[in-house]
């Protein structure tokens, strides 16, 4: 049996398997509508999608992944430009929320 999702029924799968923190609400629409740009029949993996996705702020992103962030980030508006550039050189970048956050594919 196969079962449309929208937007709602989405966050709340998350919701169902624990999953609630692992993105915010924000975050939650930009991994949706990634998702739906792309998909026409997508089988709903909550485990499967926290594996492969998050979302972070760019100092903790730049952190996890030892972004040499050089003399130009004495702003969090260079930190977020930075940050931006390489997600899409991995070609990681799914988006981002009105709050600054990424959600990005992990590597």
């Amino acid at each position: 049996m196969k079962t449309t999702v929208n937007i709602y029924t989405f966050r709340e799968a998350f919701n169902r398997m624990g999953r609630g923190d692992q993105f915010s609400y924000a975050g939650l629409a930009v991994l949706f509508d990634y998702l739906e740009q792309f998909e026409d029949e997508y089988e709903l993996d909550v485990v499967s999608l926290c594996c492969a996705f998050a979302e972070s702020d760019a100092l903790t992103i730049a952190n996890d992944y030892r972004i040499d962030l050089g003399e130009e980030a004495v702003c969090a508006e260079n930190v977020q430009t930075i940050v931006r550039e390489y997600l899409c050189d991995q070609g990681a970048l799914v988006g981002e929320t009105d709050e600054g956050a990424f959600v990005y594919g992990q590597f």
